[in-house]
């Protein structure tokens, strides 16, 4: 493999950053809109194409576009680490994390997918205090589960509703949530460039194992689709590990809630989901929780 000059850029001393909460806060609702756009594409993409398909060329657009933003400002540097067992772990936790969350959208609407998937910052949280002793005042905690309570409302859990898509969407909530706090953890040492093109590379790697499952040749309409919907995943996953960076993990992950509020725009032009009134209740309460959360960090 030939080497560019730029592998001797020095990389940045991360472990001397400043927190910026507010910023940090930008960044992850930024980094929402782009999911939720990603992830109405993948839903509408794997009714016709297989999820092993739809996850690999959202991977390879991923990996397209941050390289793209993160090689040319880097070079090679990006990929010097001290933590590869690290990264590796995050890598196969996220894939079987993105490859729950895909079985969850072919399987319901997207609105409730996503708000099981705001049971993660729940965990993220748990994760975070006990990995790495991250304080979280009573005031987080609050609205931390007011904002969990919310998720129930709209799910609202029981014998009567539970569907197997379910079960899926509330692994994928587990996993990213305990992959939030890990990253966080790795942000002491890995840059924002580091963290993303290691995703980015072995999501790509991951998911190519699944293409022997069966592929379909796409018409050229769904092949941009494909490649848009992992291009903008791509760079929410770059603003995504950028507020990890910036700011502590309870204070940033809340703002994962914005998310509903997309999905049910989307779900409601694009599949004509119709809010029920607990969806819409416990959206309010998921959005109240998350401007709390604004709020008290903006003060500090």
């Amino acid at each position: 493999m030939t080497t560019s000059t730029s592998v001797d850029k020095p990389v940045p001393n991360v472990s001397a950053r400043r927190e910026h909460i507010p910023l940090g806060i930008l960044y992850m609702v930024a980094a929402t809109i782009l999911f939720a756009c990603s992830s109405a594409a993948s839903k509408w993409l794997v009714a016709t194409y297989p999820f092993g398909e739809v996850l690999f060329v959202r991977a390879l657009g991923s990996l397209v576009v941050v390289s793209l933003v993160v090689l040319p400002q880097t070079g090679l540097a990006a990929f010097r680490t001290v933590r590869l067992r690290d990264h590796l772990a995050r890598g196969v936790s996220q894939s079987i994390s993105q490859t729950f969350l895909i079985i969850a959208f072919s399987m319901m609407p997207l609105a409730s997918a996503t708000a099981i998937n705001f049971s993660a910052p729940l965990f993220a949280t748990l994760a975070s205090i006990f990995l790495f002793h991250e304080r979280v005042d009573i005031g987080r905690w609050i609205a931390l589960l007011v904002g969990f309570g919310g998720v129930l409302i709209v799910t609202q859990p029981g014998v009567g509703t539970f569907q197997l898509g379910a079960l899926f969407a509330l692994g994928n909530a587990i996993l990213y949530g305990t992959v939030t706090a890990g990253v966080r953890g790795m942000t002491a040492t890995e840059s924002t460039a580091t963290l993303t093109i290691y995703q980015a590379s072995l999501l790509t790697g991951a998911f190519a194992l699944l293409l022997p499952l069966g592929v379909k040749a796409p018409t050229w309409f769904d092949a941009l689709a494909l490649f848009l919907s992992g291009a903008s995943n791509g760079i929410g996953q770059y603003w995504w590990t950028r507020a990890l960076h910036l700011a502590p993990t309870a204070a940033v992950t809340p703002f994962y809630y914005f998310s509903l509020v997309w999905a049910l725009i989307l779900g409601f032009l694009v599949w004509g989901d119709v809010p029920t009134i607990s969806l819409l209740i416990g959206s309010a309460i998921v959005v109240a929780s998350g401007l709390t959360l604004l709020w008290r960090e903006s003060r500090r």
